[in-house]
């Protein structure tokens, strides 16, 4: 698939016409199968790749007792029309960048510079750890089985003719951002003018001048399906960029408990391979788009102290409003100190 078409991909089924598709049958009546999606990555991908491999271990685990049907990005719509489908039952299992619509708590994994470094951010997402813990009990509230995160690593900004290496620089520079709260809050808060728009429309967008850059992702989305359009990557590392493996907790608990356990088992295995590999997948393509011709700027600590400090003053009291005290309480006694 070539760049271009890529970002011209519309969804080829609306979240309603989806639904009707796949609920010829319910889960109980045809119990072997397992319908998983990702609002994100394209077949071969590595978002892709962890679908495959998803697919595989259920298969394999279970001998053959469930067949896994696998959706990649915009096969069943947009990000917020997959993640609807899940919620609805229309998808089983997703590994997604998900939507705040439902519950404005899920913006905890959106929390800006909450951890600073590789080894606090996968302490804090491991399972027991603190935003591990923190993410269970949110996605059960909205009939969501939580197995884990799929960490990516510290995302950037990455753009055409200009750049910013400071809160000054960034003014007059309009970036998209993921239609998330709270994800342009965050970049207007580091001096950037913002446009949130779903993953699907980011290649038209920045083809139109919509938008000079995208501010939502670690660097292998914009090298890999931007680059004939991007030249500069400025790794501010607002976010530490996550997915998400999931289950409709409906579908969950239709399957029986050994059914229940292979699933769950093949997740985990998959979120344990990606916590291994996600770093150095990061750091390769961090050298690939430096050899390809994208100018990568690491920024010093004190300039990421800057942001973070910027960040934290201005989006976490907007968080806290969303999100309650003790939530955000609990943000502020475990995150990085500055």
């Amino acid at each position: 698939m070539t760049l271009q078409q890529k970002g011209s991909l519309l969804p080829t089924l609306t979240a309603l016409s989806a639904a009707l598709l796949l609920a010829g049958a319910s889960l109980a009546a045809e119990a072997a199968t397992l319908r998983l999606a990702t609002d994100s990555g394209t077949q071969g991908s590595p978002a892709g790749d962890t679908l495959d491999e998803w697919r595989r271990l259920i298969e394999e685990k279970s001998g053959g007792d469930l067949e896994v049907e696998v959706y990649y990005q915009n096969e069943l719509g947009g990000q917020q029309e997959v993640f609807d489908l899940l919620v609805a039952g229309g998808v089983d299992m997703m590994l997604s960048w998900p939507m705040t619509s439902y519950d404005k708590r899920i913006g905890v994994i959106y929390t800006p510079y909450m951890t600073l470094s590789w080894d606090e951010a996968v302490q804090a997402y491991s399972p027991g750890g603190w935003v591990n813990e923190l993410l269970g009990g949110i996605f059960a509230d909205i009939g969501l089985k939580f197995f884990g995160p799929w960490p990516e690593g510290f995302n950037g900004v990455a753009s055409r003719d200009q750049y910013a290496l400071d809160i000054e620089g960034a003014d007059g520079l309009t970036v998209r951002t993921m239609p998330v709260f709270p994800a342009p809050q965050t970049m207007q808060a580091l001096g950037y003018q913002t446009a949130a728009i779903d993953w699907g429309e980011v290649y038209t967008a920045l083809q139109t001048g919509v938008v000079d850059g995208e501010a939502g992702n670690v660097i292998y989305w914009p090298y890999e399906y931007f680059r004939d359009t991007l030249d500069y990557y400025v790794h501010t590392k607002h976010f530490f960029m996550t997915g998400i493996l999931t289950m409709n907790m409906d579908s969950y608990e239709r399957l029986s408990e050994e059914h229940q356990q292979v699933v769950s088992e093949a997740a985990h295995e998959i979120m344990e391979q990606q916590f291994v590999e996600a770093r150095a997948r990061d750091e390769h393509y961090i050298a690939k788009a430096q050899e390809d011709g994208m100018e990568y700027f690491a920024l010093p600590e004190e300039t990421l102290d800057t942001f973070a400090r910027r960040a934290r003053d201005e989006v976490w009291p907007l968080m806290e409003e969303e999100l309650g005290a003790e939530i955000m309480d609990t943000i502020r006694a475990n995150a990085t100190p500055l």
